[in-house]
C-alpha cells in the first residue's frame, strides 16, 4: 500500500484514539521514518501500519508535557478551545485570536 497525504496539518491540535493524551502537530513524516525496535515495543493488537503518515506532536496529558510520534490512523481532529501548555510550543508556534496555532515564520542569517 503507498502512503496517502497527510490528513492534518502542521499547527493542527489532535488527540489519541486510543490514549488520554492531545498535541500539537509540528512535523510530519509521509510514512514511518522511526526505528524497528521502536515499532516493535507497541503491542501488536494496536501497532500502527508503516506505510502511512506519521506525526510528531508537542504532546501532553493530565501529568507531563513530551514529544510524540503517532501514526496517522491514531489520530483524531480535537476541537477543544482549551490552549496547549506544553512550553516548547511557544518557540515555534503563536497562537492567533482564534485560538489556532500558526508557524513561527523562520529567520536565516
Amino acid at each position: 500500500m503507498k502512503a496517502s497525504s497527510a490528513k492534518f496539518a502542521i499547527g493542527q491540535v489532535v488527540r489519541h484514539r486510543l490514549f488520554d493524551f492531545r498535541g500539537l502537530i509540528f512535523d510530519v513524516d509521509p510514512e514511518f521514518d522511526n526505528t524497528e525496535e521502536w515499532l516493535m515495543s507497541i503491542p501488536e493488537e494496536v501497532r500502527p501500519h508503516k506505510d502511512q503518515p506519521f506525526y510528531h506532536l508537542f504532546a501532553e496529558n493530565a501529568e507531563t508535557e513530551y514529544i510524540a510520534y503517532v501514526s496517522e490512523q491514531n489520530l483524531l481532529p480535537d476541537h477543544s478551545v482549551e490552549p496547549l501548555r506544553n512550553p516548547m510550543i511557544e518557540e515555534m508556534f503563536i497562537r492567533d485570536k482564534n485560538g489556532a496555532y500558526k508557524a513561527k515564520p523562520i529567520l536565516a542569517n
